[in-house]
């Protein structure tokens, strides 16, 4: 790895003077070279493009996943008082509860917003309007960091580039969407700033202690990112290793580390849960982890860093022993899969009908067309960085960006949710390829060829033109008769507020009810619920499953033993479908057959909803 050379037609920082553009004319081209007036103008022409085009059809001011029902729950019980350390979700599960994963950190905002607008609107409209600002509002710090990332590497051409294919991927997503209120947003604004502050040219310590604090907070939020956070990490050591005194901001970036994560750590996790290791949010393992490789690099970076460079690479290689070494005391078991302990029949009934959780195995026996939405351009992009790396083209910009990526590309084939952020970090080699590829066409206009290349180019680096093309592709291969019965059906909810009417008129209970239809009925009504798709609530979704499969007479032992007083059947439901297939004889599938058992009375249903309540009555000896 060579050291830093000067990168041609980039700024030195962040909003230096324009180079690689011809001199502006007028004051609105002069704006349009400089980062903060261009950001802003991007972000609020999108956020406006957004809340028109996505509220103008919406039917529910939350948005469609499951977590953000789920969220916008844990933010009423923390309005309502529920402390800051108490993540239980009380009426989740068997008795006791379900202890939740997730932080108070993207709780906090949405809290204060909801706290704010309720100071003059009613309730539901508060929530509406803090669950639409909430999620917009990160458009800005996402797209300030990545055209910080593509200034710093490509200069303005760059710093637009960066800018038009991350407003196309924010508003075909949805992560960003109004009601979008889980953590995925804010993930993503992280990564992107980690990104953007290790592709500094001039090596600053204050990007690398920013880097740092990103990081620790994106343990704290989620832990979907420790891997990303893990390769940062890694690529700041050997950095370190490579370039020795030259790298001093491996300091900054450590110390960061190491303060951020325990600040969060004892601000964050219960005091009773300081000595649990968990590997599905911050715990002692994470926090150990990082607090640890990052006192470690920093105590490298300060006493080992005028060594020769086999010395440094060698007091690296004892930091990542130390490293490893803590993880295989404190923490084994998060070295693994976080969900290798679920049981065999979540993973059969549930997981693997999760469709973000699917590999790219399962998602080309199911969809195949839609593959290329996901992986193509962080495949065309970890293509480009080899071939620049091979050509010794900005060799160190290359190579950071094709770790990372290789990284994040690695995750999403394990499960597809991970290919948002290798779309992401594409976005910085392809820009750069697409200045290249432009200036070419422009040193020859007539050439139809080199024209028609840079319009290709520019179209592989978008995830949404592989996705269309997909879908186009795949309505052409099918029949007429395929196409009639690809054409969706009416659907008939058991989720909706409505379709829960039947529970507002009774006492609240406890609810027996697919897992898809959990947080609905945890949003809408005062119920408890056995079942929501979540891990941590393996028992109540054991426990439902087994109710379902269980033949009437054995399921009513499972509802007395559980103290249910309401079973929902709804028969469109996957699960349920699987269930009742499964197992004939078992209670879904009598109930889909008509046979109601003499224990379930049935409640009152309007004919366009698709679930049927059942209120548990206990037979009489």
């Amino acid at each position: 790895m060579n050291a830093v050379q000067p990168i041609p037609h980039a700024s030195s920082a962040i909003d230096a003077p324009r180079s690689g553009l011809p001199a502006p004319r007028g004051e609105a081209r002069d704006l349009l070279t400089r980062l903060w007036p261009t950001v802003i103008g991007y972000s609020v022409i999108l956020a406006a493009a957004i809340l028109i085009t996505k509220l103008s059809g919406a039917t529910d001011y939350v948005g469609p996943d499951n977590d953000d029902g789920m969220r916008l729950v844990e933010v009423r019980d923390f309005l309502a008082g529920q402390g800051w350390f108490d993540l239980m979700q009380y009426r989740l599960g068997l008795d006791g509860g379900t202890l939740m994963h997730w932080s108070r950190l993207i709780d906090l905002p949405i809290a204060s917003l909801i706290w704010f607008f309720g100071l003059f609107a009613p309730r539901e409209t508060a929530e509406a309007l803090a669950l639409a600002v909430w999620p917009v509002s990160l458009i800005l710090p996402a797209m300030l960091a990545m055209a910080v990332a593509g200034r710093r590497i490509g200069g303005v051409a760059a710093m637009h580039i960066s800018l038009g294919l991350t407003g196309l991927a924010i508003y075909t997503g949805n992560r960003f969407a109004p009601g979008a209120i889980d953590h995925h947003n804010a993930q993503l604004a992280l990564v992107a700033t980690m990104i953007a502050m290790l592709l500094d040219p001039e090596r600053r310590a204050w990007s690398y202690a920013v880097a740092g604090i990103a990081a620790a907070v994106a343990i704290a939020i989620g832990a979907e990112t420790t891997p990303f956070v893990a390769a940062v990490c890694l690529t700041i050591a050997l950095l370190w290793a490579w370039e020795g005194e030259n790298f001093a901001a491996a300091k900054a970036f450590g110390l960061a580390l190491a303060i951020a994560i325990s600040i969060l750590f004892f601000a964050t996790v219960p005091p009773r849960l300081y000595s649990t290791v968990t590997c599905d949010n911050l715990s002692l393992g994470y926090y150990s982890l990082a607090a640890i490789g990052g006192g470690l690099l920093l105590f490298s970076a300060v006493f080992a860093s005028r060594l020769r460079r086999p010395l440094r690479f060698a007091a690296l290689a004892v930091v990542g022993a130390g490293v490893l070494g803590s993880a295989i005391v404190i923490a084994p078991q998060c070295l693994s899969d976080p969900l290798a302990g679920l049981d065999p029949m979540l993973v059969e009934l549930w997981l693997r009908n999760v469709s973000e959780a699917q590999s790219i195995f399962a998602l080309g026996r199911t969809d195949l067309f839609s593959i290329g939405g996901f992986y193509a351009a962080g495949l065309f992009g970890i293509a480009v960085c080899i071939f620049r790396v091979v050509q010794r083209d900005r060799v160190q910009i290359h190579l950071v960006l094709l770790f990372l990526l290789m990284t994040s590309w690695a995750i999403a084939l394990v499960q597809v949710r991970g290919s948002t952020f290798s779309n992401l970090i594409s976005i910085l080699p392809l820009a750069l390829l697409i200045i290249d590829v432009r200036r070419i066409s422009n040193g020859d206009s007539e050439n139809v060829a080199a024209a028609f290349v840079y319009i290709v180019t520019v179209l592989a680096s978008a995830p949404a033109a592989w996705a269309v093309g997909g879908g186009f592709v795949s309505l052409q291969m099918q029949n007429a008769a395929q196409k009639k019965a690809a054409e969706p059906a009416k659907k008939i909810s058991c989720t909706s507020q409505a379709a829960l009417a039947p529970l507002a008129g009774l006492p609240a209970g406890l609810v027996s009810a697919p897992s898809e239809m959990g947080v609905p009925i945890l949003r809408f009504t005062a119920n408890r619920v056995l079942s929501a798709p979540y891990h941590r609530n393996q028992g109540g979704m054991l426990t439902e499953l087994h109710i379902g499969m269980a033949e009437p007479q054995e399921a009513e032992a499972f509802l007395k033993g559980t103290g249910v007083t309401v079973l929902a059947f709804c028969p469109g439901d996957l699960q349920t479908r699987e269930i009742a297939k499964l197992k004939p004889d078992g209670l879904y599938a009598e109930l889909g057959k008509g046979n109601i058992p003499p224990y379930l009375e049935p409640l009152p249903k309007a004919a366009d909803v698709g679930v049927q309540f059942f209120r548990y009555r206990p037979a009489t000896n």
